[in-house]
């Protein structure tokens, strides 16, 4: 995969064959950095993170600081190796499941991206707690299979068996 735009447009980002997340593909992050333009996020949290390429995109389109939250210990390592490409940039990885990092953290952010295991989470539960740690103004990126599930006010995009629902807090 290849961040698609920004200052490091073209930078490889490394995946691995034998861990268990699902890249957002390359038009479904387009289409999300579309609607979520002009970018003008500071602090952006990347939740099931995978191979952290929703961050990885962030940081070339001008955050300042990114946090990426996963529980996999193989995806842990490519997100290291992969941060040491985005010199300069605040990043912080925690190895921890989402849940528990969304009951303890105090932080807020500007763009929070979640990209879980289709239909292993409450959804419901996923929006009111990432709600709360939306800075004003602030987005909420969700993907997820395509499902009845739908949260009041989002924009919604559907692209084939993907569903990204997209939360403006004012």
């Amino acid at each position: 995969m290849k961040i698609i735009s920004g200052i490091y447009r073209g930078i490889k980002i490394d995946t691995a064959k034998d861990v268990s997340y699902r890249p957002t593909k390359s038009r479904v992050r387009k289409s999300i950095f579309d609607v979520i333009s002009p970018f003008g996020f500071s602090s952006v949290l990347d939740l099931f993170s995978g191979t952290g390429i929703l961050g990885f995109e962030s940081i070339s389109r001008g955050a300042s600081s990114i946090t990426f939250v996963e529980k996999d210990a193989k995806s842990i390592r490519l997100l290291h190796r992969n941060s040491e490409k985005f010199e300069g940039v605040p990043i912080k990885i925690i190895k921890n499941k989402v849940e528990l990092f969304l009951e303890k953290t105090n932080d807020s952010f500007d763009l929070i991206f979640a990209d879980p295991p289709y239909d292993k989470i409450d959804y419901n539960w996923l929006f009111n707690r990432c709600i709360k740690k939306l800075s004003k103004n602030g987005k909420l990126v969700v993907e997820m299979k395509k499902n009845n599930f739908t949260y009041n006010d989002c924009i919604e995009k559907v692209y084939g068996d993907t569903k990204v629902l997209i939360f403006s807090k004012s």
